[in-house]
């Protein structure tokens, strides 16, 4: 894929996880940012303080290695190592927004196990962290996606290309956020 392209998609899903925020979860009250359809599931709280625990390691190793690269000459190509497109295909949905393969949640990111991170603003945390991560796409436009590597949250050995770790992060969020679109549509979702 081109640059362009995959800048593209990561600036559409994030706008779209925007939208969603707006449209579909600002205006919930507290039983339902809680509401679980059993106990092994999560409550939308507890999706979206997942994705912020990630945004917070992964918005600040962005920022760093965007910000101290020495390789300023973006590339009109991007190509995905094999790990790299291992690990972002494995969270991408399907054509029909569908979850392909389920993971279990690290358990450092696990709210059922951490309930400690569902903060009282917690979907409005989400909501900043993907404006956030919409500046920092637009950042990464200047260097090279290719060249700039960024360590994995489970190991800081493992490094990913910048575009491949971008990709990984926005599927990532995207596949939660129909997670907690699918909580809402629900029938047993508390309507008031």
């Amino acid at each position: 894929m081109t640059t362009l392209e995959l800048i593209q998609e990561l600036k559409s899903i994030t706008q779209e996880n925007v939208d969603f925020i707006k449209k579909k979860f600002s205006h919930l009250n507290d039983d339902q940012k809680n509401w679980r359809k059993d106990a092994d599931s999560w409550s939308i709280n507890e999706v979206f303080a997942h994705l912020n625990e990630y945004a917070l390691y992964y918005h600040k190793a962005f920022s760093s290695k965007i910000a101290r690269t020495r390789f300023r000459d973006p590339k009109d190509a991007f190509i995905s190592s094999p790990l790299g497109r291992s690990a972002w295909k494995s969270m991408k949905l399907g054509n029909v927004k569908n979850v392909k393969r389920k993971f279990k949640a690290q358990r450092s990111y696990n709210p059922s196990i951490h309930p400690e991170l569902v903060k009282e603003n917690t979907i409005e945390q989400f909501s900043e962290y993907q404006t956030e991560l919409l500046s920092i796409i637009e950042s990464a436009q200047t260097v090279n996606l290719r060249k700039v590597k960024i360590p994995i949250s489970i190991s800081k050995i493992v490094r990913l290309k910048l575009g491949d770790a971008l990709l990984f992060v926005v599927y990532h969020n995207e596949r939660h956020m129909y997670q907690a679109l699918a909580i809402l549509s629900h029938a047993k979702f508390p309507k008031k």
